[in-house]
């Protein structure tokens, strides 16, 4: 099980459904604690700005940050839930969800995994940038891409409410 959720509410979530893996993607300088219960080689720590092209002064996500999630995904032996969270819960988190949902099922469309995505949060934005990055690491030739673009913007929110997905 993957649980998606903003920063405020990591802990809460790692409590209630125990959480063992982490992926956090923020913005470099963005302050936050370690979460309690989380061994450090099982927490993935991404730092980047959530943008989709280069903008002075802003940190974009990279092709090794791709690589990087990618790994840290495929090493999860799926025994215990997994918490991917950003900010708000709707765009750099969302991204690596759907990047998840694409890993966890090679054979399944791009496009069903997005639409399965939006009907678990209406407010999914996944960042375009990042799902490029993955869609390039995953070898899906675009497809990731295409089927965001398709599902388009979510609904606005300050702060998603977390949702599970099921890999």
């Amino acid at each position: 099980m993957i649980i998606v959720g903003p920063l405020s509410k990591v802990q809460p979530l790692i409590d209630e459904h125990g959480v063992r893996h982490v992926v956090t993607l923020l913005a470099p300088d963005t302050p936050h604690a370690s979460p309690a219960g989380i061994e450090a080689e099982r927490h993935l720590r991404l730092y980047f700005h959530d943008i989709v092209q280069e903008m002075e002064g802003h940190t974009p996500p990279c092709a090794a940050d791709a690589e990087r999630l990618v790994a840290f995904l495929q090493s999860w032996d799926r025994e215990a839930p997994m918490l991917i969270h950003c900010w708000a819960g709707i765009s750099r988190s969302t991204a690596a969800a759907y990047t998840a949902l694409c890993l966890f099922r090679p054979a399944a469309d791009e496009e069903e995994l997005a639409f399965e995505l939006r009907r678990a949060s209406p407010s999914a934005t996944p960042n375009r940038l990042i799902v490029s990055l993955a869609d390039d690491v995953l070898g899906r030739q675009g497809r990731m891409v295409k089927a965001v673009e398709r599902i388009g913007r979510g609904a606005d929110a300050f702060e998603g409410t977390p949702f599970v997905l099921r890999p």
